[in-house]
C-alpha cells in the first residue's frame, strides 16, 4: 500500500465521472448525482493520498507503460505534490456536495444546457490538474497541462451562446498556450542540460547562473500567466465570472494554486540553487499584483467579477511569500526562507477555502436571486440567512480577520517580511518595508472592499423583486458552503498543527523545516522564535468567548422596556431601497483617491421639467473603470500582431509558380542546413 494507490483512486474516479455525465443530456440524473458522487469520492481519495504523502514525507513513484515506447510516464507523489493533492481535493469535494442543487436550474426547459459537455470537461478538468500534480517528467507535465487548459476552455464558453463568454474564452485559451509554451522552452532548458525529459534528470542538471535564471524566467513567465499576476491578468476577469459558480469556486481555488506548483517545483526542486533577485523579481511583481488586484475589485458591482480580480490580490500574496523565501534563501539565511514559504504554502490552502467559499456563496446567490450585481441585490440575510452566516466567515477570513485562516498567512508573510534587517544589501532592507507597506495597505482595502460586498448584498433592503422574492438554497449547497466555512475556522484556531505538517515540504526541498514555529505545541504559533513574535488562537477564542458569556449574564439581570418599530426616516418620509448605499457610492471615496489606476469613464444626465427649466426630474450615472493594461500591454500587442499579418500576407500572391519557388528555395534551405 502506498499514497499512489489513493491517488490513482482519485484520477479514476474524475475520468469516470466524465464519462458517466455522457448521457446526462438524457439523462439529466447521471450528471446531477451520478458524476457528483464520483467527484465527491475523487475527493476523498485525493484527501487521503495528499495527507498520506505528507505525514510519510518519503517520495513515492511509478512508471507506466502508457507514453511513448522510448519515453514511458515517470509519476510522483511527494510532500509538495501531497500537499496541492489534498487542496485540490478539498475543494473537489466540496462543489460535489454544492452541484446537484446548483445544477437543477440548468435542467429546466427554459434554461437547458449541454448537460453531458458540463459533466464531462469538469472530470477531465479535474483529472488534468492530478495529472498535474503527478507528473515527474516534462512529458506527462505538459499533456496533464494542457488537459487541464483545454477542458476548462470548454467549461468558461460553456454557455457559448452568449457573445462576452466565446471572447473571454478564446482569450484565456490564447494565453495558456502563451503560457505553455513558455513552460515548455523552460523544461528544454534543465532537459537539455539535463540530459533527459524526466524531472530526477532534470534536478542533476549543472547549471550556469545565467541558464538558471533563463530556465527560471521561463518558468515564472508561464506560470505566472496562468496563475493571473499582474500585468498577465487579464484573462482571468474575463473567464471566471462566466463559467458556472462551481467551475468558477475551482478555477480559482485550485487551478490558479496549480501554476503555482509548478512555479515551486521548478525552481525549489527541478532548478534548486535560488538566487535572490529571483526573489526580489516575485516580490515586485507579487505586491503590485496584491495592490492592484484589489483596486480593481474595489469597483466591480458584479460579484463573481469582483472576486475573479480578488483572486489576482491573493496570488499577489502568495507571490509575495515566495519572494520574500527566495531572497532570504538567496542570501543565506536558510531558516527564514523557511518561514517565507510555509507563509506561502498556508495562504494557497487559505485562498483554496475561502475562495472557494465566496464563489459557491456567489453562485447561491444567483440561483436564488438570478442576479450577479450588487446594486439589485440587498436584505439577503433575512431571506438566506445561513449563506449570509458562510458567506461572512469567507468575507472575514479573505479580509485577514483574526481567527481566520487568512490572518494566519498573512501574518506569517508580514514576520518574514519584518525579518529584513539581517540582510547585508541596504536596498533589500529599503524594499521589503516598502512591499509589507503596500500588503497592510492591501488587506485594509480587502476588508473595505469585503465591508461593502457584504453590507450591499446582505444587509438593508430588497433593491429588486428578484432580491426580495429569494429563498435559502438547499441543504446540499449550504453543506458545501458550511463545509468550507468550518475549515476556514479550524485552519485559523489551530495554524501550529497545519504548520507542523506542512514542514515535510520544506524538509524536503530545502533540508531545513521551521525550528520554532511549532516549538511551543499547538497552543501558541512562534514562526521565528517566542521572543520576537508569537500567537495563540485558541487562546485568544476563550478570552472572546469568556467576554462574551460574561457580557451576557451581565445583560441578562438588567429588565429594560423596548419596542421595535420603523427606523427613523430623517423625516423624508417611509424608507426606500433608492435611499440606501449602492456599491459605487461605497467605492467612490476610493475611486477619487486611487483615480490614477483605472481607465474612468464617467457620464452624468440629468433630466430637466420642461415647464420648469429649474426643475429636476431624473439623474442617471454611468461609470465603467476600465483595465489600464488592456490599452497599456494588449492593445498595442494586439496592434503589432495585426500589422505584422498584413506584411506575411503579401507573400500570398495568388501565383502557382510563386508559391513553387518558395517551395523550391526552402526544400534548398533545409537541405544546406542539415548537411
Amino acid at each position: 500500500m502506498s499514497p499512489l494507490i489513493f491517488a490513482y483512486l482519485a484520477l479514476a474516479s474524475a475520468l469516470a465521472s466524465g464519462v458517466l455525465a455522457l448521457g446526462a443530456d438524457r439523462y439529466p440524473g447521471l450528471l446531477r448525482y451520478g458524476s457528483s458522487i464520483l467527484l465527491g469520492m475523487c475527493g476523498v481519495f485525493a484527501v487521503f493520498a495528499g495527507a498520506w504523502a505528507l505525514i510519510d514525507e518519503a517520495p513515492t513513484t511509478d512508471l507506466l507503460a502508457l507514453g511513448l515506447p522510448w519515453l514511458k510516464w515517470h509519476l510522483r507523489l511527494d510532500p509538495l505534490s501531497g500537499f496541492f493533492f489534498a487542496v485540490v481535493g478539498l475543494l473537489v469535494f466540496a462543489i460535489s456536495l454544492f452541484a446537484p442543487g446548483y445544477l437543477r436550474e440548468y435542467t429546466h426547459p427554459k434554461n437547458r444546457q449541454a448537460l453531458a459537455a458540463l459533466g464531462l470537461f469538469t472530470g477531465l478538468f479535474v483529472l488534468g490538474m492530478l495529472l498535474v500534480l503527478l507528473a515527474d517528467d516534462a512529458f506527462v507535465f505538459m499533456i496533464s497541462w494542457e488537459l487541464m487548459s483545454v477542458s476548462s476552455y470548454f467549461l468558461v464558453a460553456y454557455q457559448h451562446q452568449h457573445a462576452a463568454n466565446r471572447r473571454a474564452a478564446f482569450l484565456y485559451l490564447l494565453m495558456a498556450h502563451i503560457g505553455g509554451l513558455a513552460i515548455l522552452l523552460g523544461f528544454g532548458v534543465l532537459a537539455g542540460f539535463g540530459g533527459g525529459f524526466t524531472f530526477g534528470a532534470m534536478r542533476a542538471a549543472e547549471l550556469s547562473a545565467t541558464w538558471a535564471s533563463i530556465a527560471f524566467a521561463l518558468a515564472f513567465f508561464g506560470f505566472g500567466m496562468k496563475a493571473g499576476m499582474v500585468p498577465l491578468h487579464a484573462w482571468l476577469p474575463e473567464a471566471h465570472p462566466v463559467a458556472p459558480s462551481h467551475i468558477s469556486a475551482l478555477m480559482s481555488g485550485v487551478m490558479l494554486k496549480v501554476a503555482i506548483y509548478g512555479l515551486i517545483r521548478v525552481t525549489y526542486d527541478l532548478i534548486g540553487d535560488i538566487q535572490w533577485q529571483w526573489g526580489l523579481v516575485l516580490l515586485i511583481i507579487g505586491s503590485t499584483s496584491t495592490l492592484l488586484g484589489v483596486l480593481y475589485a474595489m469597483l466591480r458591482n458584479n460579484l463573481k467579477r469582483l472576486l475573479a480580480y480578488s483572486s489576482i490580490e491573493n496570488v499577489g500574496i502568495i507571490l509575495s511569500g515566495l519572494g520574500l523565501s527566495m531572497i532570504f534563501i538567496g542570501t543565506g539565511h536558510k531558516i527564514l526562507g523557511v518561514i517565507g514559504l510555509i507563509a506561502a504554502l498556508y495562504h494557497v490552502l487559505s485562498h483554496a477555502l475561502f475562495k472557494g467559499l465566496l464563489f459557491l456563496g456567489a453562485g447561491a446567490i444567483a440561483h436564488a436571486t438570478h442576479e450577479y450585481d450588487l446594486n439589485n441585490l440587498g436584505g439577503l440575510i433575512r431571506r438566506m440567512p445561513q449563506t449570509a452566516v458562510f458567506f461572512l466567515i469567507g468575507a472575514m477570513s479573505i479580509s485577514g480577520i483574526p481567527l481566520l485562516n487568512g490572518f494566519v498567512s498573512e501574518w506569517l508573510t508580514f514576520q518574514t517580511a519584518l525579518q529584513a534587517p539581517v540582510l547585508a544589501s541596504g536596498v533589500l532592507r529599503s524594499i521589503i518595508p516598502v512591499a509589507a507597506a503596500v500588503l497592510a495597505l492591501s488587506a485594509a482595502l480587502a476588508a473595505a472592499c469585503f465591508v461593502k460586498v457584504y453590507g450591499v448584498a446582505f444587509l438593508g433592503q430588497a433593491r429588486s423583486r428578484h432580491a426580495a422574492r429569494a429563498q435559502e438554497v438547499d441543504v446540499g449547497m449550504r453543506a458545501a458552503m458550511g463545509l468550507l466555512a468550518v475549515l476556514c475556522v479550524l485552519f485559523g484556531i489551530f495554524p501550529s498543527t497545519v504548520i507542523s505538517v506542512i514542514d515535510a515540504i520544506p524538509n524536503m526541498l530545502l533540508g531545513a523545516g521551521p525550528p520554532s514555529a511549532t516549538a511551543q505545541g499547538w497552543l501558541w504559533l512562534t514562526p521565528i522564535s517566542p521572543k520576537v513574535a508569537s500567537f495563540s488562537a485558541p487562546l485568544v477564542l476563550l478570552g472572546i468567548l469568556i467576554f462574551a458569556l460574561i457580557s451576557y449574564l451581565l445583560l441578562r439581570k438588567r429588565t429594560v422596556d423596548s419596542r421595535r418599530g420603523p427606523a427613523w426616516d430623517c423625516g423624508f418620509g417611509s424608507l426606500n431601497s433608492r435611499m440606501q448605499y449602492t456599491g459605487t457610492a461605497f467605492s467612490m471615496p476610493i475611486q477619487r483617491i486611487f483615480a490614477p489606476v483605472w481607465d474612468l469613464k464617467e457620464e452624468i444626465e440629468e433630466t430637466k421639467n420642461a415647464a420648469q427649466p429649474l426643475h429636476t426630474e431624473g439623474m442617471r450615472h454611468q461609470m465603467q473603470a476600465l483595465d489600464r493594461s488592456w490599452s497599456r500591454v494588449y492593445e498595442p500587442i494586439g496592434h503589432l500582431v495585426l500589422v505584422a499579418a498584413r506584411r506575411i500576407g503579401m507573400i500570398q500572391t495568388g501565383s502557382i509558380h510563386t508559391y513553387l519557388a518558395y517551395s523550391f528555395f526552402t526544400l534548398i534551405l533545409l537541405l544546406w542546413v542539415v548537411t
